[in-house]
């Protein structure tokens, strides 16, 4: 079984100390290329520098979280620009809304992401725009209409670490958007309705990660004790959700493995 970790910070600090240990577990688990988050001025830059160091196995994105929203400048957004013009940048992002925390002010928010949707139309390869990896919580309406002042100009998209609802899911499968499952699914407290969600998901639009060190799954057994979720968990995940989509997990592994190589042109290993 080959996967690919759409979503994975390992830039974090939390990985400072055991980096290539990490790498080497998902490996071993079959976690066979991973793309690393950028969310930040700081941390793009390193997902990058870690992709270059991993080649054909890590990938990067290449954005500014809205938790972020008030570092993008005109320099930053130069920064970005600049990021995305390296083969190992495979999506513009982490970028979108976040309306539930509210760390940057909403104008604020909605201005860095409009920036990096225009970025995104700008770095179109072979007629196609670079692909998207996109945050919303608790700002849905006006992620929407967003989205659709660049209606026909985007490349593909994904909704990553969906926790929504019904009629978000389905108002950004209608959009031909993909969906990004975490281990929020295996989360009794809060990820329950995802259980039946997911059932409804076409295959060609599900696409699987850990956001790790974030969103450890709950039903994992043994914990690791000190709480940080790595790409070696996302078996786990594949098989929760193969389990509540009736499905056989080799099924949803390779769907979720081409899905996700098709999506951000991913060589196959």
């Amino acid at each position: 079984m080959h996967l690919v970790d759409i979503g994975a910070n390992l830039t974090h600090d939390s990985f400072d100390r055991d980096r290539d240990a990490v790498l080497a577990r998902a490996r071993e688990a079959g976690v066979v290329q991973m793309v690393v988050t950028g969310a930040s001025r700081e941390h793009s830059p390193l997902a990058l520098q870690l992709a270059q160091a991993h080649p054909g196995v890590l990938y990067a994105t290449a954005g500014v979280h809205p938790h972020h929203a008030t570092e993008y400048t005109d320099e930053c957004d130069a920064e970005m620009r600049a990021l995305q013009a390296h083969a190992e940048v495979v999506a513009v992002g982490e970028c979108g809304l976040d309306y539930f925390r509210d760390f940057s002010p909403r104008p604020a928010q909605r201005k860095a992401f409009e920036r990096q949707l225009q970025i995104g139309v700008d770095f179109a390869v072979e007629g196609r725009a670079k692909p998207l990896f996109l945050h919303q919580r608790d700002a849905h309406a006006d992620f929407m209409a967003m989205m659709k002042d660049f209606d026909g100009k985007l490349g593909p998209a994904v909704v990553h670490c969906f926790t929504g609802s019904r009629e978000e899911m389905f108002d950004y499968l209608d959009n031909d958007w993909y969906i990004g499952i975490t281990g929020w699914l295996c989360d009794e407290r809060r990820g329950q309705h995802l259980r039946e969600l997911v059932k409804h998901i076409p295959a060609d639009r599900l696409l699987v990660e850990t956001d790790a060190p974030y969103l450890l799954p709950r039903t994992l057994r043994p914990m690791p004790k000190d709480r940080r979720n790595e790409p070696v968990f996302l078996p786990h995940i594949v098989e929760e959700l193969a389990r509540d989509r009736g499905e056989e997990v080799a099924t949803v592994a390779a769907q979720t493995t081409a899905n996700a190589r098709a999506f951000f042109r991913l060589p196959a290993r």
